[in-house]
């Protein structure tokens, strides 16, 4: 790899030699799937990047290079939104510093999240964000894990009158929380809320994916793989013959069972690898499964 990043030529070149963007893997002849956003009918693609561990570089010339190819494909496939936190330790400051490269700032939805307790400190964590992201707004800013909720709700509007801030969202990665994040979808209203929802962790199906849908809240899905637990449970297996026609890989089984969900926006897998990004991406384009095939590959994983 070239000890600089790479131009968008290059990268899609470096995608196409390496076999990492192979026919099957996406539907040429359409665009990947989009969903509007309810509280403004904005689209969205429905397969992002998330930025958790696989980020969290400390930028040398090679790691900056192989995130750039990434987020070039997110880009070239159709994708939008990467989700980061300042928890995420440096993952932000990559981002800024791949999107200042490239200059695909305009492409992109960025996400990310305040974590902290206290006004001041809260209203720096999203000023310090920014910053590291190289971007003078923030397309979403999401309290993460509902830390001190009510304050750090009230300074994202706040920013939002001020045109710092586009959208606000809350979120959390825990099945057991999510009695918490309904109750708290119901006082304040974000309009974005990220949870955790895949073939291994469905609890969101009973109450807050159909809240999500009535209330006009956009849901971002993370933890789509159940942390390579859903990989590992079909491990030496073949995608079934009858998923066949939507699905090339067990990677788009698995996402295409979440983007199906009326309710679910995006979905968001973090990865470090190009190949994988190409498979994620893929999940986005050709068919869809319905709701009988969607009670089918549930049943089918619970069987293994």
């Amino acid at each position: 790899m070239k000890n600089r990043l790479w131009d968008r030529r290059e990268t899609l070149k470096a995608a196409v030699a390496l076999g990492l963007t192979p026919a099957p893997l996406f539907a040429e002849s359409a665009n990947m799937l989009t969903r509007p956003i309810p509280a403004s009918g904005e689209s969205l693609p429905v397969i992002g990047l998330g930025t958790w561990q696989v980020f969290d570089v400390a930028g040398s010339a090679e790691e900056l290079a192989l995130r750039q190819t990434i987020i070039e494909l997110l880009v070239e496939k159709g994708g939008r939104l990467i989700d980061s936190s300042p928890m995420y330790a440096r993952a932000e400051k990559v981002v800024g510093d791949v999107l200042a490269a490239s200059k695909n700032r305009d492409h992109v939805f960025l996400a990310t999240k305040v974590w902290t307790n206290g006004k001041a400190s809260g209203e720096s964590q999203m000023q310090m964000s920014a910053e590291l992201m190289k971007t003078d707004v923030i397309d979403l800013m999401q309290v993460h894990n509902l830390r001190d909720l009510d304050v750090q709700m009230g300074t994202i509007r706040e920013r939002q009158q001020d045109k710092l801030i586009r959208y606000s969202g809350i979120t959390d990665y825990r099945s057991s929380e999510l009695d918490e994040i309904e109750g708290a979808m119901r006082k304040y209203k974000p309009q974005f809320v990220q949870i955790n929802y895949s073939l291994g962790e469905r609890d969101a199906d009973k109450r807050m994916l159909p809240a999500a849908r009535d209330l006009g809240i956009a849901v971002l899905v993370n933890r789509p793989f159940v942390e390579g637990r859903l990989f590992r449970a079909v491990a030496g297996r073949e995608v079934p013959d009858w998923a066949s026609d939507f699905a090339a890989s067990w990677g788009q089984f698995f996402l295409k069972f979440i983007i199906s969900h009326p309710a679910v926006t995006c979905a968001i897998p973090a990865t470090s690898k190009l190949h994988h990004m190409a498979d994620n991406l893929g999940a986005g384009f050709g068919g869809m499964p319905d709701e009988e095939t969607r009670r089918r590959m549930a049943a089918f994983v619970d069987s293994l």
